[in-house]
């Protein structure tokens, strides 16, 4: 893998800098680039919009709003959440937010422990990312059999071929004409669905 590639981009959002500042020296730049800042979640909001985060990393309580929410309104996204508590609130927060995937992590905290658990959180996320490409490519694969099979019928139908007869011609006409044979079974469907 590319180690750019790997590269996992970072907002922690904290009203503190020093906060910020702290948890930044902790991530490897190598590893975890850029990492963002944003002081409330009105800011991480806009900043969210001019670019995609894989680890959302948020210092409770914000200033404009209760951390907890924030994190929430995010959780349906492939974006790794850790929830940063007061450790008096650890226990609340954290049967409230784990089913919806959501790391949540006392502080006060040692960096050691800090770095770990935004490690298991990058590595989480990075398995998601590559079950939900290996989704995509079946669905994909799955319509194309759907389309393939519709043109199929439609050959069987309308010009009286065997099943075998119809794969061959939509491979054949893939090949005579360069397509994939999902486009050369579309080709077909559009022609007798007129």
């Amino acid at each position: 893998m590319n180690p750019l590639s790997s590269r996992r981009k970072v907002l922690i959002v904290s009203d503190s800098d020093t906060f910020f500042e702290n948890i930044s020296s902790i991530l490897p730049k190598e590893q975890f680039n850029p990492v963002i800042h944003a002081s409330n979640g009105g800011e991480a909001r806009r900043k969210l919009l001019e670019c995609d985060a894989d680890l959302l990393l948020i210092d409770c309580p914000l200033t404009d709003e209760h951390g907890v929410l924030f994190a929430e309104n995010f959780s349906e996204t492939n974006m790794g959440i850790l929830l940063l508590v007061n450790a008096d609130m650890y226990d609340e927060v954290c049967s409230k937010v784990e089913d919806q995937g959501i790391i949540t992590l006392p502080k006060p905290n040692s960096p050691q422990i800090f770095y770990m658990a935004v490690k298991m959180l990058s590595a989480m996320t990075l398995r998601l990312e590559k079950m939900e490409t290996k989704n995509r490519t079946l669905q994909e694969k799955m319509t194309d059999i759907r389309v393939i099979n519709k043109a199929k019928w439609m050959l069987i139908e309308n010009k009286k071929m065997s099943e075998s007869e119809a794969h061959h011609f939509i491979e054949k006409k893939a090949m005579d004409e360069r397509l994939s044979r999902r486009e050369a079974a579309e080709r077909i469907i559009e022609k007798y669905e007129l």
